[in-house]
């Protein structure tokens, strides 16, 4: 499709752990790029709707954990399919935006929801926050921008923050922690 990503990493990832990975979510590509920066084996968990896209879903919905985002019964579901792949020892994926901001929107970055960081916290794995500098631009997630197309994709690859002295009552300050290091570095000048 003619992107290029270009990793700057704070930290590697070690080789067979477990994290809990997290970036903000502006495009369809966001899900090629974390399989391109995360070499762990993981799980993505995404809303349901999108096991309708003709193929797509096919292997959409054998490959990850699917939400009903208005269901609570549904996000219940999820957090323990979650529990049990951390389990197994694979690391999990959630973009904790919940979904992705509207094009129209001047949003650079909407608030975060808590499932990511209690599993964090809960199974005292490490959150493994990125930044995904040029998705949008490149591949809007509703295909309303004009200006699409091959280029740069860069993404920032932060230090993990551990979660193994964490109780539940700290997963808004978590929360709030990781979506502070993903917004200082899109607030950041383009280079």
């Amino acid at each position: 499709m003619g992107f290029y990503p270009k990793v700057r990493r704070e930290e590697r990832f070690e080789r067979g752990k477990s994290y809990v990975f997290v970036s903000n979510h502006t495009s369809m590509t966001d899900i090629m790029l974390m399989l391109y920066v995360t070499k762990n084996p993981f799980v993505f968990v995404g809303k349901m709707e999108l096991a309708k896209i003709p193929l797509f879903g096919f292997f959409y919905k054998r490959t990850c954990i699917l939400v009903n985002r208005n269901s609570p019964k549904s996000r219940k579901e999820v957090f323990e399919q979650a529990q049990h792949k951390l389990n197994q020892g694979l690391g999990v994926c959630i973009f904790p935006e919940g979904g992705v901001p509207d094009d129209s929107q001047d949003l650079l970055l909407d608030t975060f929801k808590d499932g990511a960081f209690r599993l964090a916290i809960e199974h005292h794995i490490a959150i493994a926050p990125m930044t995904f500098h040029d998705n949008q631009k490149r591949f809007s997630y509703r295909f309303t921008s004009l200006k699409a197309g091959p280029g740069r994709m860069r993404v920032k690859v932060h230090k993990t923050i551990p979660t193994g002295i964490l109780e539940m009552d700290d997963r808004r300050m978590l929360r709030e922690q990781t979506r502070n290091i993903i917004l200082k570095e899109l607030q950041k000048p383009t280079v």
